[in-house]
């Protein structure tokens, strides 16, 4: 029997099963956890772990550990990724498998309001909670000494605020996304009155409520790590940038202290530089410089500097966002230094 035979067969064996068929599609383009399967699937743990255990060897099916964590997706790429294309058309509006796709949101929007939940209610204490990691790094004056002088800059996961604190007095304009409304409030209490214009919205870094170039540098400072795709967050910062513009992200060296997604939230235990710079090109960007700073608990900080190429077109984000008329709704907070004249 020849190679072909024995791939094909291998591919039609491990999807003779309907939960595998389920599963792949689940996997198609997310990644889950096998408590999390169990959910939506409303299955037990050893069921659904016997049939991934089948899709691995058939190479349908990747699994990515972290620390004590393992996280299943379809593979996205090699022959396993074309075939998996093939019958894509097949879980396309089908009922069933789109009631599928539904509980996975369910759980996924459920999972982001325990986020913002847990983010609301440390947003008075965030920049404590931050130094008992880094110590004394200042891990911000080193972010904003490697921003170049422009008109604008966005801080994409702005948190409570130190971020633009630091840099209000730099540029002209100056964007802030958190998806906690505490932590803009946190910001609001911040902000130096008469300095730069400031706009804080409401909104997640998949997602961003900006406009396609509408900042010249962005910002994403120890929060990709909270993120369940963070090259999907890399690719709305291109978006997000101008030709030309300044990328800078600061986030935990890989790791394995389990402790910081139990006390922080942490979805992941920091990021390789492999796989960072993987993300990054695959966004479009270039690296510029990148940089590692040893902080508290035997952990280490990297800060990278990336460019946009000039004349490079926007990313086609897999959000699909292009921002219209979203910014008006979702303005919490506008300072402009030209009002606060007008009102002394």
């Amino acid at each position: 029997m020849t190679d072909d035979f024995e791939t094909a067969l291998r591919y039609f064996k491990a999807l003779g099963d309907e939960t595998r068929i389920r599963l792949l599609n689940i996997l198609d383009s997310r990644e889950f956890n096998v408590r999390e399967l169990m959910e939506i699937l409303e299955m037990g743990q050893s069921r659904i772990s016997r049939h991934l255990k089948v899709l691995q060897d058939a190479a349908l099916v990747e699994v990515r550990r972290d620390g004590l964590w393992a996280f299943y997706r379809a593979v996205n790429r090699g022959p396993g990724r074309r075939f998996a294309n093939s019958i894509r058309y097949l879980f396309d509006g089908a009922t069933g498998f789109q009631r599928d796709l539904q509980r996975c949101d369910g759980l996924l929007k459920n999972g982001r309001l325990q986020s913002t939940r847990f983010f609301d209610s440390v947003a008075s204490g965030w920049e404590a909670m931050k130094r008992s990691v880094i110590g004394e790094l200042d891990l911000v004056g080193e972010i904003a000494c490697r921003i170049p002088q422009a008109e604008n800059a966005a801080d994409l996961g702005c948190g409570s605020g130190a971020m633009i604190q630091r840099i209000q007095g730099r540029v002209r304009r100056v964007i802030g996304v958190d998806s906690s409304r505490e932590m803009l409030a946190e910001t609001g209490k911040r902000l130096v009155r008469g300095t730069a214009e400031v706009d804080l919205r409401i909104g997640e870094l998949e997602h961003l409520p900006i406009r396609d170039a509408e900042t010249e540098v962005a910002i994403i400072n120890l929060v990709l790590h909270h993120l369940r795709n963070p090259g999907v967050g890399l690719q709305e910062a291109q978006r997000i940038l101008r030709p030309g513009g300044t990328l800078i992200v600061a986030d935990f060296c890989k790791h394995e202290k389990e402790l910081m997604r139990d006390r922080y939230g942490d979805h992941w235990l920091g990021f390789s530089s492999a796989q960072m710079e993987q993300w990054l090109e695959s966004a479009g960007i270039r690296v510029v410089e990148r940089i590692c700073f040893p902080v508290r608990m035997g952990l280490q900080v990297f800060v990278y500097s990336c460019r946009k190429p000039r004349g490079r077109q926007v990313c086609g984000s897999t959000t699909g966002n292009k921002y219209t008329g979203f910014q008006e709704r979702n303005i919490l907070f506008k300072e402009s230094k030209h009002n606060e004249h007008e009102g002394a």
